[in-house]
């Protein structure tokens, strides 16, 4: 007997900033993909919410921290960071304009319909790359889920963001005592070595097995103060 697969089916095709991006169903899911490359879709979200949660568990026990998410994605990590009271202002930057369409008026409602409701949301349509090296705003918190890793970037522009000047960035834009999570689809020793090299402290990795292959990861790391 041939098996039967369903057939994905292109629900909006752009041209993005950054080159294409497509959203699309398979079944029950919704997958994006930016530039022919697979990005992330519905089916799970664990390492997306690990990510908001961890980052929340690291922090010192400060009331209403505020969590800025780098990139907007399915919006696992939003929804979530959103469901929990005890976050305070909650800002994501987003580079491409259709996926914020997507969020505020398509398919991807139904996960952060809520989330965007809720006031203490912002949504920024920005690069991030360019966001955390030119803003004078500061968080409790930064959570980075815009690439496949720091060593699997969307566009090579991102690699910056991982760089020795990338993290530098990051840590400007956090507090003292502020926690950087990073999402990656597999551990990264030599990330954790950048990391302690940039100066950050508390330098750990959390894993979320999934049904094939590597763990995907979730490097955490604190900034002195």
């Amino acid at each position: 007997m041939t098996a039967v697969y369903d057939t994905p089916v292109v629900l909006d095709r752009r041209e993005g900033p950054y080159g294409e991006v497509v959203l699309r169903r398979h079944g029950a899911l919704l997958q994006i993909i930016a530039n022919g490359c697979f990005l992330m879709d519905t089916s799970d979200g664990r390492s997306e919410r690990l990510l908001v949660d961890a980052a929340r568990a690291a922090l010192d026990g400060r009331a209403a921290p505020a969590v800025l998410i780098g990139g907007l994605g399915v919006g696992f990590s939003l929804a979530h960071a959103a469901a929990d009271p005890g976050w305070g202002r909650i800002t994501v930057v987003e580079r491409e304009p259709a996926v914020i369409d997507w969020h505020r008026d398509g398919p991807l409602a139904e996960i952060s319909a809520d989330a965007l409701a809720d006031p203490r949301t912002t949504i920024v349509r920005a690069d991030l790359v360019a966001y955390v090296n030119e803003t004078s705003d500061t968080f409790d918190a930064l959570c980075l889920d815009i690439d496949n890793g720091p060593g699997w970037t969307v566009t090579e522009d991102n690699d910056s963001l991982y760089s020795p000047a990338g993290l530098a960035a990051c840590a400007r834009v956090l507090r003292p005592g502020g926690v950087l999570a990073v999402w990656s689809a597999e551990p990264s020793p030599e990330f954790e070595g950048t990391l302690r090299n940039a100066g950050f402290q508390q330098v750990r990795t959390e894993e979320v097995p999934v049904a094939r292959g590597v763990p995907d990861a979730v490097h955490l790391a604190v900034r002195p103060g």
